[in-house]
């Protein structure tokens, strides 16, 4: 397969041939033959899509098997577009032939029971067994860099095509123009790389290294920001993530009128209902059908999207999501009082409760672009409780005035927050403030492997190196948000592997609250410490290392273990115990034979330690 031509191609495919996608099967009146789909995608378009679907649909099957399935149902289209057929197999939905094939493949027994149902239960079937867990298909292994130059001067397309297979089965709900696009970047690298094999001053590993994240990048980023989005839909429902988006797309469209915001609301919920249960021809249709309407109607849209609407198909998405907000409406007020002081808000309420709320929430967000969207949620939430209670029969006069005041104490107390958070950032640095976040997660989530408490804490320092110097409107919007995905992570670990109950409460039950309510979790009472046996803390001449990231990571081990053997542990104690273990640390690494001195000063160092911990 001539995959560098199939990649390249994708690039250039159009709206209208996207356009030309099949529906899922409640649409089966709109199908048209996998002939007319054939003419209208073109070979290679075709092609690389039934790669990817083969290789997300069957995880577990060789990359041999997903060419073979993926030119067989090319040839049958082929055949079907020259002769305009009509026998049976070329008037079957295209979906339903991709399922087809895969049945009828031998050396497939997983999907023994999907292949019996009928459509569109079998459908549904082959979905529910998209697994997307980590280590479900083993990692990467890490490209040796001589033997990759070797494959790709031999037969770059195989090997370009084998990566779309490998990146497509690890990531079963990925977008196919991320893979895609993530597939020229490969390519990319390995030109760039192996280019020069000849010339002795080309560091090969030193390329792969400095270009890797480039590639892997897209991959991550796209993927965790689509799980999240999935996560939020399956866990808080339709209406929620209806809510979500209608915030940003008020904030990112702020002169486009609420019907022109609603619609585009409806349509980004429905392409997520599609992309999230994996459904990817109806996912990728979805998603091209917005953007041809967004770029069809920028002048009521916004003035900041046209150089987006100019760029190729696949960079469209991603620079309309990351385009500024279009500035708001010069003859727009700064408030909402309507909502509050009209006399027919609570008949509103009652009548159209939903419509209503989503008016105030249009109304607010786009007014606020300097708030992030899920303290816009947090305000509507606020609005909706004030109105169920203002709205009782007997309720005081002044009750909906007292909504502002409460609103005006969020925004203060959400705002201190940042700003708290922030400062400490920038006063202690990177490493200081990842160990206080650590001593604070370890206390609430104790159950979390070190690697996992390590990993989530360097996602969120790495958030206040983005985010901390942004002016006052940015700031909001940067923060929460970055940290709603480092959150909702977390929270998809709690489902896998529960984590305790107040997790499991924060991440359970509202989505607005889940950054507050995680953020107010203190030490988990029902945690068992850890016992000090002889191997929960070891000294070893591995701490007298000149590499400072290896020296960091160790002592960040080390200071987990210690909140997980004393949750209870104060700022003092912790302090006079970090003081002991440099000065032990200082005195053995100055030794001639460190390892002896570990061993000789370690246990009194923990002997110490106790008597401080227990003062």
């Amino acid at each position: 397969m001539n995959w560098r031509t199939v990649i390249y191609v994708i690039l250039l495919v159009s709206l209208t041939v996207v356009k030309a996608l099949p529906r899922s099967y409640r649409d089966i009146e709109e199908k048209t033959s996998i002939g007319q789909r054939f003419s209208q995608l073109q070979e290679n378009t075709f092609k690389a899509i039934a790669m990817i679907m083969f290789a997300q649909y069957a995880q577990g099957g060789t990359f041999g098997k997903a060419v073979k399935m993926a030119e067989d149902v090319t040839d049958l289209a082929k055949r079907c577009a020259a002769a305009a057929s009509d026998s049976p197999d070329c008037l079957k939905p295209l979906d339903r032939i991709f399922l087809d094939t895969i049945c009828q493949e031998e050396n497939l027994p997983s999907f023994t029971d999907c292949c019996a149902k009928k459509d569109p239960e079998r459908n549904d079937c082959f979905l529910s067994l998209k697994n997307s867990s980590r280590g479900f298909i083993s990692p990467f292994e890490r490209l040796n860099a001589e033997a990759a130059c070797k494959n790709h001067s031999q037969d770059q397309h195989s090997l370009t095509g084998y990566f779309i297979y490998e990146v497509s089965r690890r990531h079963p709900f990925l977008y196919a123009p991320t893979i895609l696009s993530v597939a020229v970047r490969y390519d990319e690298m390995m030109k760039n790389c192996c280019g020069s094999t000849e010339d002795p001053t080309q560091n090969l590993e030193e390329c792969f290294r400095r270009q890797a994240p480039k590639v892997v990048k897209p991959v991550r980023e796209d993927g965790l920001r689509q799980e999240h989005t999935c996560g939020i839909l399956k866990k808080f429902g339709e209406r929620t993530l209806k809510a979500l988006k209608l915030a940003q797309i008020s904030q990112k469209f702020p002169k486009a009128d609420f019907v022109t915001v609603s619609k585009l609301v409806m349509d980004v919920a429905n392409m997520h209902k599609d992309c999230c249960r994996g459904d990817m021809l109806d996912c990728m249709r979805d998603r091209e059908e917005i953007l041809h309407y967004v770029c069809a109607n920028q002048d009521v849209l916004s003035s900041k999207i046209k150089n987006c609407c100019e760029k190729p198909l696949l960079q469209r998405s991603e620079c309309i999501v990351n385009a500024e907000n279009d500035d708001k409406p010069a003859d727009l007020s700064p408030h909402v009082r309507e909502f509050i002081e009209d006399e027919g808000i609570c008949e509103r309420f009652a009548q159209q409760k939903d419509t209503h709320l989503a008016r105030f929430l249009y109304e607010y967000s786009r007014r606020h672009p300097e708030f992030s969207a899920q303290m816009l949620l947090r305000i509507g939430k606020g609005y909706e409780d004030l109105l169920r209670e203002c709205c009782k029969p007997g309720a005081p006069d002044d009750c909906r005035s007292r909504g502002e005041e409460e609103l005006k104490k969020h925004i203060y107390e959400t705002e201190s927050v940042m700003k708290t958070s922030c400062d400490i950032y920038q006063e202690k640095g990177d490493y200081y403030f990842q160990n206080e976040l650590l001593m604070s997660f370890t206390k609430k989530m104790p159950q979390l492997t070190s690697a996992e408490l390590i990993k989530f804490t360097k996602q969120m320092t790495t958030i206040g190196s983005t985010c901390c110097h942004l002016s006052q409107d940015k700031l909001l919007p940067c923060a929460e948000e970055n940290l709603d995905l480092v959150l909702g992570e977390i929270c998809r670990r709690h489902l896998t592997d529960p984590i305790n109950p107040g997790v499991c409460h924060c991440c359970s039950s509202s989505y607005a609250l889940r950054r507050p309510c995680l953020g107010k979790l203190e030490i988990d009472e029902n945690y068992v410490p850890l016992s000090l046996t002889p191997g929960l803390f070891t000294f070893h001449e591995e701490l007298c290392t000149t590499e400072e990231e290896k020296l960091r990571h160790k002592k960040q081990e080390m200071l987990i273990n210690l909140i997980k053997y004393k949750p209870q542990i104060t700022q003092e104690q912790l302090a006079s115990v970090t003081a002991a273990f440099t000065a032990m640390r200082e005195q053995c690494c100055q030794e001639e034979t460190p390892a002896a001195c570990f061993a000789r000063e370690g246990p009194e160092l923990i002997k110490r330690s106790e008597k401080m911990l227990s003062a």
